[in-house]
């Protein structure tokens, strides 16, 4: 279970940075390409319950694109690992596109709402997963193309940006949805998101990086490396770990709202949920000029201790300023929790299976926060906010749990990359 190969075990040569090697272009097209995938889920939310005037087939709806992506985005992966990214990206984006309409039309159309949850199944089912295959491709430039003495930090960085994007379009995704609902109509964050997605995915897909075929991979383009490869404690270590950053994310967003419908102002749970968000991002993106010597799974075990630290205050929330507070500490843990996991999985990729490695903690994430928004939503409405402002609490015991696993199991991980350890 190593990345290195002929052709990554030579020393090289100083080279152009990351940025050079993919061009500016790259980057703005991939940060505009995934801002449909963090509109779809609040978009569905939206045009159901305006079309069908029921929260819950809302609600249920939501979950089932989450869903969809789960089950087939770690299969879209491997896809594009076994015959690359252009052509599946390419398909997902027109089919995708095709999804978000055809959604549209039923929900507005008399049919049952069985048809409704499937054609929301469909719209995650063919998401393309441009987070996870762009973090895979920068990846693959990374390990093939930058001196040896660099990747390191290198990819470091990476996967602070891209934490940082993520998190970037899933703030600014919702406020567009609602934009174009109150300027226009409840339907017009699909159509929009549709063409988004038609236009954008599709320059993703047609950028010269997505020819790229990793050296790793034989001349017949199959990857390597057995599927049991992704089975490794090691790496299933480190999406159990994602997956409870996923239901934090869930979770904390739905307590959050409750906690502010019982004020009287739950309209406002967004822009509290902003202290978190925007703390996480620039967070995530200083993880970057943390020193070598502040090794991987230190961090994964730092970070997350403080944001179990910060979530435990939500016991003692009594007030609109003390939850600001509990959130701006767990804004400081979340970022760089995230990206360390994600520099774990790339770390820990098999050969030729960076994408699937991706699409996995890609759809670990979207998992969680369907069963982390949903659980907590039943609770919430069910027993109360403060008993469901313990499932927060929970899932950062998760990820700090699995952060004091994947300590001992780092000491054991025969990789090139065991620097991260």
């Amino acid at each position: 279970m190593t990345h290195a190969s002929p052709h990554t075990q030579t020393i090289r040569s100083d080279g152009p940075s990351l940025f050079r090697l993919a061009g500016l272009p790259y980057f703005l097209i991939a940060f505009i390409a995934r801002l449909p995938f963090a509109m779809m889920v609040v978009g569905v939310l939206t045009v159901v319950v305006s079309a069908r005037g029921s929260l819950s087939l809302g609600g249920l709806t939501s979950a089932a694109v989450g869903i969809g992506t789960a089950c087939f985005g770690p299969l879209l992966g491997a896809a594009a690992d076994r015959w690359g990214q252009r052509g599946v990206l390419l398909a997902l984006a027109l089919a995708n596109g095709a999804m978000l309409v055809v959604f549209t039309v039923v929900v507005y159309g008399a049919a049952a709402d069985g048809f409704v949850l499937l054609a929301a199944a469909g719209i995650g089912a063919t998401a393309p997963q441009v987070a996870p295959l762009s973090r895979s491709r920068l990846v693959t430039i990374i390990r093939e193309r930058m001196p040896d003495a660099r990747q390191s930090r290198t990819l470091s960085g990476t996967m602070a940006y891209e934490s940082a994007a993520d998190e970037t379009v899933f703030v600014f995704g919702p406020f567009l949805v609602g934009v174009l609902a109150s300027a226009l109509a409840p339907w017009a964050p699909l159509v929009g998101a549709a063409a988004l997605t038609v236009l954008f995915v599709g320059a993703f897909a047609l950028h010269p990086s997505g020819r790229h075929v990793s050296q790793e991979r034989g001349a017949d383009g199959k990857a390597p490396s057995a599927v049991s490869e992704l089975f490794r404690p090691q790496l299933l270590i480190v999406v159990l770990g994602i997956l409870g950053v996923g239901i934090f994310f869930g979770a904390m967003l739905t307590a959050l709202t409750s906690f502010m419908a019982d004020r009287g102002a739950p309209e406002q749970a967004g822009l509290l949920y902003g202290v978190m968000g925007v703390g996480s991002a620039i967070l995530a993106l200083g993880v970057a000029w943390l020193p070598p010597a502040f090794t991987l799974r230190a961090r994964w075990l730092v970070f997350s201790g403080i944001l179990l630290v910060g979530s435990l205050l939500l016991l003692f929330v009594d007030s609109p300023v003390t939850m600001m507070v509990a959130l701006g500490i767990m804004g400081i843990g979340i970022g760089p929790t995230l990206v360390t996991q994600y520099s774990f999985g790339a770390a820990r990729s098999p050969l030729g299976r960076s994408a699937t490695v991706m699409t996995m903690l890609g759809s670990g994430v979207v998992v969680g926060q369907s069963l982390g928004a949903a659980t907590t939503g039943e609770i919430a409405e069910s027993i109360g906010t403060a008993p469901a402002l313990l499932i927060p609490v929970i899932a950062a015991g998760v990820v700090f749990a699995a952060g004091l696993v994947n300590w001992f199991l780092s000491r054991t991980t025969p990789r090139a990359a065991r620097v991260a350890a």
